[in-house]
């Protein structure tokens, strides 16, 4: 991915943050929770930021897709303090992470927002 893009990428997530209170970061991964690009603020727990911990979505999303379901679109996970929203974009993973008090509803709403972006970064990806 060039440079140019990943700083446009940053600026668009940070302007995305700015749009809900409570959103801390929003990160994207590959599907072992490699972080492609991350964007966030000091208030996130550095824990959330781990590829052990982003990595869990997609194990999670291959196991909640078993139960007949058809495959899995987005997990809700809410914690004392902070709530993570991961969306399967494969072979991407969008995590964000918020205060528990942040308006889950507009959280999950951003991934209109996202779609259009993240189909040029994952052709970035394809490319390199």
């Amino acid at each position: 991915m060039n440079v140019r893009l990943d700083e446009e990428l940053k600026k668009y997530f940070w302007k995305l943050m700015q749009m809900v209170d409570g959103l801390e970061a929003i990160v994207v991964t590959d599907r072992d929770g490699v972080p492609v690009i991350k964007v966030a603020t000091e208030a996130v727990p550095q824990l959330a930021l781990k590829p052990h911990f982003l990595s869990t979505f997609a194990m999670a999303a291959d196991q909640a897709s078993k139960l007949g379901l058809s495959k899995n679109k987005s997990i809700v996970c809410t914690y004392n303090s902070y709530q993570v929203i991961h969306f399967n974009k494969t072979p991407l993973v969008i995590s964000l992470i918020a205060s528990n008090d942040a308006n889950t509803g507009m959280i999950l709403n951003l991934e209109t927002e996202l779609e259009d972006v993240l189909q040029e970064l994952k052709t970035a990806i394809e490319i390199s």
